[in-house]
């Protein structure tokens, strides 16, 4: 009997998911798995956790879902904590497993991970095999080589949008052989070594975790609401739900997939027609690809000072008062102490807020980006490594961004985006 093992990450969904297709072609019965990969919970050179509270919550919330659907199906989630390198060994010995499924990764410390894994896999006889599941568009499908890759987004997109398609998405299973499965069993919060938190009742979304709850957003945004056809007008919002798309965080984790977003997109124009706010939605998607393979073409320089061009500038010492300053929401600027407070109690942050406190902290306080960086990844509920250390670095001046240092106006910012200071109002 072939047996495989899945080997969920941040693709914690059943649409749209090629490593269990593949998995289920070509196996008799499949195991499907997460690791709480103890690296994950540990803290940075930075200082901060790798993961906080916000997200560790919305993962939990995520797992029961992906147990859930696949048990409808009939099978289940095994839950392991360590090393996963360890973990999915001992289970592939346990099941006798000749293959162990899961999506490729493209950024250094995850990619270090993954052939750790492969190593250890092929001491007991069993491969691994990778697929590309993160993407709107598929890396093979790119009409450039991965060193060609244009480093200006504006390049980059004409020419991605001109010669390459979109590939359609791979249906939900709809029934998987597995061997009977324990009952899931999660650690709490405490146990990763985080602590549980109250939901603030000013938060512009209550984020729930999971495939099921990433659909329902989709179809509350595209088709109850229709607010899609107004994105590009309220993108730049900073209050309630429906300014922006707020599909990240269920993105980030894998619970919706850009390939599933963009062809509900299209059915949703054929119904109600396409604007300039419906392509607007492609062309961020088309950034978040943008970041992930910049990401697999510099490797560790997006996590180097100085970046992906080493310019020679002079580096930054960490100052620890202005810093915690900064991250505290107590810099006496309202407008960023606002949104850091946002940011805090929320584990979310609008696009223009995320802009702002990143310009100020590079700019005005002249710190070591990459602490801002470190922070984003501990707070945020919808933490992407591409996007968060790509968009970061774009800001720093030391990333993609033609323009080199770009510098934000932050009084002219606070009148544009919050005129009548409803949003300072209320976050101080």
């Amino acid at each position: 009997m072939k047996t495989s093992i899945v080997w969920f990450k941040t693709d914690l969904r059943l649409h749209d998911n090629e490593s269990l297709v593949r998995a289920i072609e070509q196996s008799d019965q499949i195991i499907p798995v997460y690791c709480f990969d103890e690296n994950h919970y540990t803290t940075t050179e930075f200082g901060f956790k790798k993961t906080g509270n916000f997200r560790a919550n919305f993962l939990l919330e995520s797992l029961i879902d992906l147990d859930s659907r696949l048990r409808e199906i009939g099978s289940g989630l095994i839950i392991t904590r360590g090393k996963p390198e360890i973990e999915l060994k001992k289970l592939v010995q346990k099941y006798n497993a000749q293959k162990v499924f899961s999506k490729k990764e493209v950024a250094y410390e995850e990619i270090l991970t993954q052939d750790l894994v492969e190593k250890e896999l092929w001491k007991v006889h069993c491969t691994l095999e990778t697929f590309s599941t993160s993407t709107l568009y598929h890396a093979q499908d790119l009409p450039f080589a991965l060193k060609d890759i244009p480093n200006i987004f504006t390049n980059f997109r004409k020419q991605i949008e001109k010669e390459s398609s979109i590939r359609s998405v791979f249906h939900k299973p709809d029934l998987i052989a597995s061997p009977q499965l324990e009952p899931i069993t999660l650690p709490s919060l405490g146990q990763l070594g985080l602590e549980y938190f109250d939901k603030d009742c000013r938060a512009a979304i209550d984020f729930k975790g999971g495939e099921t709850e990433g659909f329902n957003r989709l179809k509350a945004y595209f088709f109850d609401t229709q607010a899609i056809s107004n994105y590009k007008e309220t993108r730049n919002g900073m209050i309630g739900e429906n300014y922006s798309t707020k599909f990240s965080p269920w993105l980030a984790l894998g619970c919706l997939s850009p390939r599933e977003i963009y062809y509900e997109l299209k059915k949703y124009e054929s119904i109600y027609g396409a604007n300039d706010s419906t392509y607007w939605l492609q062309f961020e998607l088309l950034w978040r690809d943008y970041f992930r393979f910049m990401m697999k073409k510099y490797k560790h320089h997006y996590f180097l000072e100085f970046g992906i061009n080493q310019p020679k500038i002079e580096a930054k010492q960490h100052n620890s008062l202005l810093f915690d300053k900064w991250r505290s929401g107590e810099t006496g600027i309202e407008f960023i102490d606002a949104n850091m407070n946002e940011l805090n109690s929320t584990g979310f942050m609008s696009n223009r807020g995320r802009q702002n406190v990143a310009s100020y902290f590079c700019n005005q306080l002249q710190l070591d980006w990459r602490y801002g960086a470190a922070y984003f990844e501990q707070q945020l509920i919808d933490y992407d490594v591409c996007s968060n250390w790509g968009n970061w670095a774009y800001l720093a001046g030391v990333g993609n961004d033609p323009r080199g240092k770009r510098e934000f106006n932050i009084e002219k910012q606070a009148n544009d985006y919050d005129k009548l200071k409803t949003y300072r109002k209320l976050w101080l």
